[in-house]
């Protein structure tokens, strides 16, 4: 079925463009919108600092506080401005042409120094345009006006600057009505005299200063969204890159081609899906090899005893004195391979979903595989094998005992089946610290080291040649492995080429006087 969900590259690709399209709003939004703001509140602090400079300069005994006013006016293009109580210069540093505090009326001046003095020596003077058009407007006449404060002329300024033009004491402000200024007043002692201290600076932005900014903007908002959406789309097809090919893989998989290779290597999650999916792919073809096997394998043990069980009933029905003992015994016999056979394909899937429950009991585990070894006896007379049991003591354990007779027993057919020409197998039982440790051992000719994990899979056979088992099914180390699961028992194999194989596993041991 096809999914109408959008793919990773697309969606990768329009989350970088949201995020460019964010980052231009806020930049647009804080820029222009708050420029104003901003500036005014940037414009103040640094008022206010170069205010608490120049106080310290003040009142500190240096000899150069004209030049060290001056410099920080210039430093900070902003008006110093100090004066004695009546309104005389005392140092002029002006850096804002359209705003000279030096054609303050006098008023004016009196004014802000008597609301300094009424507000504990300090305050902040606020106003739009020039202060003389300020004062102008306030007082309604222009002769008055135009009196300006009778103090010391700054030096003059150099003729080769061009200045601003000046008419009747006012300073012509060049469309600058509308700008917003602030001036801080402070009253203060310089050299044991009392002085009155002016910060001027221009809040507002200056228009072209704005224009610039407004045109600059406009010019970053195509150059980025043209950059993100090329950024994005090689982004989005690099990362997505990988997913793709996994992806494509991945259905291979699922088509049952298990020969696919999964190569993504971009990032280190990819590269790890990767593995795993390679190490899946792996996994499911051995799978379905084995499978396939045992499918062949179990059909030949079940062709096996139903064509012997055919083939004798039909000569005992046809033949007259064909119906022997012998020949009913191997009826017989086949007919119980056949049933155990399909009673442990029956076990295995039961123990695998788990739906097996073990009825634990306290018994005598030495005991028991001396019963086990019992049920041999025949195949030891007839066939010359030889089964020897050692053990230094009896032990007890707490378990399933049906499940660890099936354990024992399956252990045992297993080495009867791949034991050497010796026919000889040989159980023996350790006990170390409350610990039994069950061995069975044959002389065949081993198992290969990289094989010896694969021997509990139930679809797993060492001798790809298959044979019919002497005694079992060839299903027993499979159903001894659940088993022992189940009891969560530690168990294993060792084995040497040509040397033979040991199959073991331990329980705790419980002291007889508990039982």
């Amino acid at each position: 079925m096809k999914h109408e969900k959008i793919s990773i590259k697309w969606k990768i690709f329009f989350y970088l463009l949201l995020f460019t399209a964010c980052l231009l709003v806020l930049l647009w939004f804080f820029q222009i919108v708050y420029l104003d703001s901003f500036y005014k509140m940037i414009t103040k602090n640094n008022a206010r600092s170069v205010e608490q400079e120049a106080i310290s300069i003040l009142e500190s005994d240096s000899e150069e506080k004209e030049e060290q006013l001056d410099q920080l006016a210039a430093k900070n293009n902003i008006t110093i401005y100090v004066t004695d109580t009546s309104g005389n210069a005392l140092y002029n540093c002006e850096y804002i042409a359209t705003t000279k505090m030096s054609t303050l009326p006098n008023e004016e001046f009196l004014r802000y120094y008597k609301e300094a003095q009424d507000n504990g020596g300090s305050t902040v003077i606020e106003f739009k345009g020039n202060h003389n058009k300020t004062f102008e407007k306030q007082n309604g006449d222009t002769e008055s006006s135009t009196e300006a404060v009778s103090a010391p002329q700054p030096p003059q300024a150099d003729s080769s600057i061009p200045q601003p033009p000046e008419a009747d004491g006012f300073v012509q402000n060049y469309g600058q009505d509308m700008a917003e200024s602030i001036i801080y007043v402070d009253v203060l002692t310089s050299d044991n005299t009392a002085c009155v201290l002016m910060v001027n600076t221009v809040l507002t932005p200056v228009s072209a200063t704005v224009d610039t900014l407004r045109i600059q903007m406009i010019w970053i908002t195509v150059v980025m969204i043209i950059l993100s959406l090329l950024i994005a789309l090689v982004i989005s097809k690099k990362v997505s890159r990988s997913m793709i090919r996994v992806n494509n893989a991945a259905k291979k998989l699922a088509k049952g081609d298990f020969n696919v290779s999964f190569d993504g290597k971009d990032y280190r999650e990819i590269a790890e899906l990767s593995e795993t999916l390679n190490q899946a792919a792996t996994d499911l073809g051995k799978n379905e090899k084995l499978q396939k096997e045992l499918i062949a394998n179990v059909s030949h043990d079940l062709r096996t005893p139903l064509t012997m069980i055919i083939a004798y009933s039909e000569v005992m029905r046809d033949l007259p004195g064909e119906n022997t003992p012998e020949n009913v015994q191997v009826v017989i016999d086949e007919a119980k391979r056949l049933t155990n056979l399909v009673n442990d394909m029956l076990d295995i899937s039961k123990l695998q979903a788990g739906a097996l429950e073990m009825k634990l009991s306290e018994f005598n585990l030495t005991d028991r595989i001396q019963k086990v070894l019992e049920r041999y006896n025949k195949l030891k007379e007839q066939d010359g094998y030889r089964i020897d049991f050692e053990y230094q003591e009896e032990v007890y354990v707490c378990a399933d005992e049906f499940k660890i007779f099936q354990v024992i027993y399956n252990l045992i057919n297993n080495a009867i089946n791949y034991t050497g020409s010796d026919k000889r197998v040989l159980v023996r039982q350790l006990v170390r610290e409350q610990i039994v440790r069950i061995e069975v051992i044959d002389s065949g000719e081993g198992i290969s080291e990289e094989n010896l994990p694969y021997v509990w899979d139930r679809y797993y056979k060492v001798d790809k040649t298959h044979k019919r088992a002497v005694m079992g099914t060839g299903l027993g180390l499979s159903i001894v492995k659940n088993i022992l699961e189940l009891h969560h028992a530690e168990y294993g194999v060792e084995s040497i080429l040509s040397a033979g194989s040991k199959f073991w596993f331990e329980l705790p041991v419980i002291e007889k006087e508990e039982i």
